[in-house]
């Protein structure tokens, strides 16, 4: 008696483009709207609390959640498919 492994195919071989698309790109571009609507009240609050100073800071570490969010949603999409 031989048990057989099924194996999963990855969904980029199996699945059109367009839906591909929607599954993946529109959350990321959600995240991302979300995210750069808190960078704008935070900007908001930090400017009239600190001032320009405080302004200057957060737009220094802006990109940089940027590409943490981008990384851990990538990391995220890799683990869905496995």
């Amino acid at each position: 008696m031989e048990i057989v492994a099924h194996e999963k195919q990855s969904p980029f071989a199996l699945e059109p483009i367009w839906r591909l698309i929607v599954r993946f790109a529109v959350p990321s571009v959600i995240a991302l709207l979300v995210n750069s609507l808190y960078n704008i009240v935070d900007q908001i609050f930090i400017g009239n609390g600190v001032g320009y100073m405080g302004n200057g800071a957060t737009n220094i570490v802006f990109p940089i959640t940027i590409i943490a969010l981008a990384l851990a949603m990538m990391m995220e999409t890799e683990a869905q498919l496995f």
